[in-house]
């Protein structure tokens, strides 16, 4: 089904990680600014301490979504295969085993089905291209300390106008000579007690690129 071209403000995430409270200071911030268009470039359940609480609030919002490295990592890989060697894995492992049981077979399937990019029409003629990683592949990311050189391998000749991704769970854009790429940081994950987030107004004259992020409570 072909998608319009958006002409209202779009709101991109990433990398929620399971973390509920910091997904819903985001949508609240939303909501104050009245976006209900939001797309999450993946790395959606694993991690945090309310994936199922997570996943529902995603459906409610409608939001739409791409696949990342823990998402597909939760599809495929089978938990008694995880043989941890120190304190730390172990404590992955557990976490993994726990987010799994507790998700179930439809949020499963769910992220089974998500596909790894997402491309959207805007009212200019451009398009922004969403994925996890890079366009040359969803799992490599595209981080603040690569060369431009670097990245525009990584970008892969994509003829998008502006590249949405996440995975690095740093925020930043860089105008490249064929197109913008755009990290939009991380919600659940982010340095410091703040949760990161894209605001895209698409706009005839030129689409306006707002990365900004909202205060969390900091951990006593």
């Amino acid at each position: 089904m072909k998608v319009p071209p958006a002409s209202a403000p779009i709101a991109f995430l990433s990398d929620i990680h399971g973390n509920l409270e910091a997904l819903d200071a985001v949508l609240e911030e939303l909501r104050r600014r009245v976006i209900d268009r939001i797309y999450v470039a993946g790395d959606l359940l694993l991690g945090g301490t309310d994936p199922v609480g997570v996943f529902k609030r995603l459906q409610q919002v409608n939001a739409q979504c791409t696949r990342g490295l823990s998402d597909a990592a939760l599809v495929k890989v089978d938990p008694d295969s995880l043989l941890p060697q120190d304190a730390e894995q172990i404590e992955r492992a557990a976490s993994f085993r726990q987010t799994r049981r507790g998700l179930g077979e439809l949020a499963l399937k769910y992220l089974e089905r998500l596909p790894l990019t997402l491309r959207i029409p805007l009212i200019d003629g451009s398009e922004i291209l969403m994925v996890h990683g890079s366009p040359a592949d969803p799992t490599v990311e595209l981080s603040d300390d690569m060369s431009d050189d670097e990245m525009i391998a990584l970008c892969a000749d994509d003829p998008a106008d502006i590249i949405i991704c996440g995975a690095s769970h740093v925020a930043f854009s860089r105008q490249l000579p064929e197109t913008r790429v755009v990290n939009v940081g991380s919600v659940g994950e982010a340095p410091g007690s703040v949760a990161c987030f894209t605001v895209i107004t698409p706009r005839m004259d030129g689409n306006l690129v707002e990365q900004t992020w909202v205060d969390l409570p900091e951990d006593d």
